[in-house]
């Protein structure tokens, strides 16, 4: 426990450590617990099942527990840190980074933030680097790879523990980057503490996880924190959407940090910094097809082609594309690669057969007020040429940012031609409850709207109300497999239901 800064020690200061944990129902003997109060429990109440289970030191945050415990087990290995400077979180990373071998030191990070795009550009920039044979760890909201491993992410970004663990598995299986989201939650909580990051993305600030952290002005410093770095270095090189509001923001964040690059991405220029250093021009939008000239950083133009679809994306490929180049791939080796990008799951992701039935439907993670809104405009843009009318299905979540909940029903009520509201996620919440507040901003709006509780019988009442050349989005859960209601957690899938439905119109 050298490397931990602690307030106090006490017992034993000879012990064999085999391993860290910070949940007690997986701690082996010879390991260290470290005991922190959380958001919503407190480990602390979990150090007599940690020693029952074999650890054989304890760091606590408590000083009260640690009293106790210095006089009940004299021979226990203990520390105390300091809980109001984040102690314990910063103690597990530090104790989880001795212990497997400091493998945050033997890779490449590069690691986004923002409210919407994070987990499509870190897919993009996996792949790109993926093409010129970069071995790569992926941590994210969907997926977590370790090269050419692949498994489901349980959070966008663990605690620092868990996201140790998998750059140890990546150095032992030969990766030498990592590409991950790294949420506002865990750069505020320090989940991410002494992880050197080289490139750091930031994709756009819109309202969402206000329930968390109070106002947009705290939710943009969480964000910040990436360019600053979490119990590290300033990053290299960043990377900022600067047609963002918050953008310049970001910006200037990051320069007075110490970044030694600061590279912005966008369409427009900026009133006070002129045109972004990375920029897309003649840019030519079709169903599946993305086409622009890139303007880069290394200062010439080369065309990009990608599989993508829509103007978000072209936000993604440049934000991806200027990260790969900071990490040094080229202009031709990017560029190449763009062609050959995959969608990512449960972002417009286009579900089996609903083309045969004459019309589209599609499943898309939006689930803030911005993120409904480009979806709508995408799908508008795509019904455009036949005259195709735009359906939206979507909810909001229970227990989450309420605020959010008119706007998100303005917005679909405003770009839509019918709106079928209904539950995602409701939680503890009563599902009616969390419609009601959807439907003030619905109302302010002339749009045809129906509401359906039941998510199931919604997405049956959307795609049956569409006729050739229209378009089905269904928001909210994307590649989501679960419901989670007051009662507990069920299995649910849109894409699942959606093909469902499709194949009882078919028959």
């Amino acid at each position: 426990m050298a490397a931990v800064s602690v307030v106090e020690t006490a017992g034993r200061g000879d012990v064999e450590v085999r391993g860290v944990q910070y949940d007690s129902r997986k701690v082996s003997a010879g390991d260290v617990f470290v005991a922190m109060r959380g958001g919503t429990s407190d480990g602390n109440d979990f150090i007599d099942a940690a020693i029952r289970k074999g650890a054989a030191a304890v760091v606590t945050d408590s000083l009260e527990r640690f009293v106790d415990l210095r006089a009940q087990q004299p021979e226990l290995a203990l520390a105390l840190v300091d809980r109001e400077s984040n102690g314990g979180r910063r103690a597990l990373a530090e104790i989880s980074s001795a212990v497997f071998g400091a493998p945050e030191k033997m890779l490449k990070v590069s690691a986004v933030t923002g409210t919407n795009g994070k987990t499509t550009t870190a897919f993009l920039l996996e792949q790109m680097l993926r093409s010129v044979g970069r071995k790569c760890v992926l941590l994210g909201t969907i997926e977590t790879h370790v090269g050419d491993v692949v498994r489901e992410s349980e959070h966008t970004t663990p605690e620092s523990r868990d996201v140790l663990a998998v750059f140890a598995e990546g150095v032992r299986a030969g990766c030498t980057e990592v590409v991950m989201e790294m949420s506002s939650h865990a750069l505020e909580q320090e989940r991410v503490w002494g992880i050197p990051v080289d490139v750091a993305m930031f994709t756009n600030l819109t309202q969402d996880h206000l329930d968390y952290h109070g106002t947009m002005g705290k939710y943009a410093s969480a964000k910040a924190k990436l360019f600053s770095g979490v119990g590290a270095e300033a990053p290299r090189v960043a990377v900022i959407n600067a047609d963002d509001d918050q953008g310049n923001f970001m910006r200037g964040f990051a320069q007075k940090s110490g970044t030694a690059a600061v590279w912005t991405y966008g369409y427009r220029p900026d009133r006070e910094y002129g045109l972004p250093d990375s920029y897309a021009e003649d840019v030519v939008l079709h169903a599946g097809v993305t086409r622009f000239s890139w303007v880069s950083p290394a200062g010439r133009a080369i065309e990009i082609e990608s599989p993508l679809t829509g103007r978000v994306n072209v936000y993604n490929l440049l934000a991806a594309a200027t990260a790969a180049l900071a990490r040094g791939l080229s202009l031709a080796e990017i560029a190449s690669a763009a062609k050959g990008l995959r969608q990512v799951p449960g972002r417009f992701e286009v579900v089996p057969g609903s083309r045969d039935a004459g019309f589209t439907v599609v499943v898309d993670y939006a689930h803030t007020d911005d993120a409904l809104k480009n979806l709508i405009a995408l799908g508008r843009d795509l019904v455009k040429e036949r005259g195709g009318r735009v359906i939206t299905m979507f909810g909001c979540g229970g227990d989450r940012d309420r605020m959010k909940r008119p706007k998100m029903g303005g917005v679909a009520g405003e770009g839509s031609d019918l709106v079928v509201v209904t539950s995602d996620n409701p939680r503890s919440e009563d599902p009616m409850t969390i419609i009601e507040e959807v439907l003030v901003g619905v109302r302010e709006t002339t749009v045809e709207c129906l509401v359906e509780v039941d998510r199931r019988a919604a997405i049956a009442v959307a795609i049956r109300a569409a006729r050739v050349g229209d378009i089905v989005l269904l928001a909210g859960k994307g590649h989501e497999k679960t419901q989670t209601f007051a009662e507990g957690v069920v299995h649910f899938d849109d894409v699942e239901e959606a093909e469902k439905v499709l194949r009882e119109i078919g028959r």
